[in-house]
């Protein structure tokens, strides 16, 4: 999940990897550093923990140089210590690395014994050591990378500088992705085209098994097996304009406000107001000729392919699964010739989900992707994309993201219903009639942000907490329980509310609560009815319901807030906001780091 980023140029090259890394810090907050080349020689500053105490450092002991790498850190092999904080190196060449070097234990064994002198725990040291012996053996830097390469086994991206070349970077792609910016006499490597766009808006990827030699003048491309090859250079629609909190407190809370405005211009781009019909771009597949969707994706996004998976089912009659990524290639399920395979994505770069699309191609599938990243590798290694409209999403926690990627689901489904004559045109004008009435409810459930509030202070003091939903709603719950994990740090789990007197009714207590996510409709009366059980063993009741639902649970509810009616289809929507916000407010009463969550990062780039 490290974010990487590299400048050749003749400005000073620390300020411009430090803005850069900024942009990256979702990637990984334990550590960052950067190295430069002064006078030949290559000098670095690193630091433990997040970006500013990085940037500390630089205004004590400044950093000179044209051409220098910087790290942003998510830990994997070693702790997340100064020492063991990128780059890594040795007086000819220092390596900044995202991923994991899976055979870095046996090249390490190799490396000692042939008198290379170890300083870290961590796996990138293995590269560093590798291209060093291979210089040492009289090897260009070029040779000494591009031998390195060959011997590495996992999955990384890599940029590297060598001591007395002072306009030479080196990069690689395996599994982890990598970015070629192209300037005036200047040249940029990173992560992503998000790090890149305030210098360059001229970017190419590398495809998987590339590797790069990159100096002031440009950029030459080669395959794994050493041919070179050509890589086009697109126009990045990212922009490169500074990304504030403006009034609000936390990014979180500023991303959570704009949930109305991003599902409806999302809506917008997939929903022909006039005709109250769906109306996407051509897509390479019929819906009418599939036999079997098949979903994947990671955390939130997963939960999304959980909801996407019902309306597959109950709106378009096909059979749909939606499986974990990290668990779905090495389950190997056997998938029908020609059917659809969906993968969901904030970042368009998660490694597992990447796993999933391979295993879907391999396997005869036509590859739909859903992601808010358009010139993410996910995006470019499908046949199509439907792009979610949420704009940059900086805090850690998802939360916009996953309301825009429910809302392409849902309009995914209703087109598969109508291609598949499973809706009639009266259907299918009603639940559109729904979808665009979501954004206005969500500015209605926004207005209860000071009731949410003082629910968090009953929440805030539980060890425990159990979220219980039905039918489309129960992947919300799993939501709610995940929100309130990876931000306040409270043990709590999302249960299919049938599922309650299988098990986890045994933990309720007085001091458990057990929150609702109960619409009125089809599968409310069920809930209610297990709610009366939770309550029977005295259980803290909280219930996020509309007004019907919330009148019939008034005797055993201990807390209620009452939200907008809206169409039974369309509640997942609506319902996350809430307990999305729930736990926000939350994690601000525990004074947890909101934005970036201990051991968290968002982009998960390594499996």
């Amino acid at each position: 999940m490290c974010g990487i980023v590299g400048v050749i140029g003749a400005r000073q090259a620390a300020p411009l990897i430090l803005d850069s890394l900024r942009r990256l810090e979702y990637r990984g907050y334990d550590s960052a550093g950067i190295a430069t080349l002064v006078n030949g020689h290559i000098e670095r500053r690193r630091a433990e923990g997040k970006l500013g105490n990085l940037g500390a450092v630089l205004d004590r002991s400044p950093l000179r140089g044209t051409t220098g790498i910087g790290h942003t850190r998510w830990a994997t092999h070693g702790a997340p210590t100064e020492s063991n904080a990128h780059p890594h190196g040795t007086s000819r060449v220092s390596v900044v690395h995202n991923g994991i070097i899976e055979n870095h234990a046996e090249l390490r064994a190799e490396l000692e014994a042939a008198g290379q002198e170890f300083s870290t725990e961590t796996d990138t040291e293995t590269v560093a050591q590798l291209v060093d012996l291979n210089l040492k053996l009289g090897m260009t830097p070029m040779e000494a990378a591009g031998a390195a390469f060959g011997r590495l086994e996992g999955a990384y991206a890599l940029a590297m500088i060598f001591a007395g070349h002072p306009e030479l970077i080196v990069g690689a792609q395996h599994g982890a992705p990598l970015a070629v910016g192209f300037g005036d006499n200047e040249m940029f490597v990173g992560s992503d085209g998000l790090a890149l766009a305030p210098l360059t808006q001229r970017i190419a990827y590398l495809k998987d098994g590339d590797w790069t030699v990159v100096d002031r003048k440009g950029a030459r491309f080669f395959d794994f097996a050493g041919a070179e090859v050509q890589r086009d250079i697109k126009l990045t629609r990212l922009t490169g304009a500074a990304i504030g909190k403006g009034n609000f407190r936390h990014f979180m809370e500023k991303e959570l406000h704009e949930h109305p405005a991003v599902i409806g211009d999302t809506l917008h781009r997939m929903v022909n107001p006039a005709t109250r019909a769906v109306a996407l771009p051509t897509l390479p597949f019929d819906f009418a000729a599939l036999p079997r969707i098949t979903i994947s994706a990671c955390g939130s996004a997963f939960y999304a392919g959980m909801v996407g998976r019902c309306w597959f089912e109950a709106i378009a009659r096909v059979q749909a699964d939606a499986d974990v990524a990290s668990e779905f290639r090495y389950r190997e399920p056997p998938l029908t010739e020609g059917g659809l395979g969906i993968l969901v994505s904030q970042s368009g770069e998660t490694a597992d989900t990447m796993a999933a699309l391979k295993y879907m191609r391999e396997h005869g599938q036509h590859v739909l992707s859903i992601v808010n990243v358009p010139e993410s590798s996910m995006a470019r290694a499908s046949d199509a994309v439907l792009e979610t409209v949420a704009g940059p999403e900086v805090s850690v926690a998802s939360t916009k993201a996953f309301t825009v990627q429910l809302a392409v689901l849902a309009c995914l489904a209703i087109a598969a219903g109508r291609a598949r004559g499973t809706i009639s045109t009266t259907e299918e004008a009603a639940m559109t009639t729904a979808l665009l009435e979501v954004p206005s409810r969500a500015a209605d459930v926004l207005d209860k942000h000071a009731e949410i509030k003082s629910l968090a202070q009953r929440v805030a003091q539980a060890r425990d907490v159990l979220y219980l939903g039905r039918g489309n709603c129960f992947p919300i719950a799993l939501e709610g329980a995940l929100k309130l994990k990876e931000i306040s740090y409270i043990h709590a789990e999302g249960y299919a509310a049938g599922e309650m007197k299988h098990g986890p009714i045994a933990l309720i207590d007085k001091n458990v609560p057990v929150i609702s996510i109960a619409p009125s409709g089809p599968l409310f009366e069920k809930t209610a009815s297990n709610l009366q059980e939770a309550a029977a063993r005295g259980g803290q009741i909280v219930v996020f319901s509309d007004q019907a639902g919330a009148a019939k649970l008034r005797g055993i509810a201990t807390e209620t807030i009452v939200l907008p009616d809206v169409d039974p289809f369309v509640a997942p929507i609506l319902y996350a906001i809430p307990v999305q916000l729930l736990a926000y407010n939350v994690a601000v009463l525990k004074g947890t780091d909101v934005d970036q969550p201990r051991n968290l990062a968002k982009s998960v780039t390594v499996e």
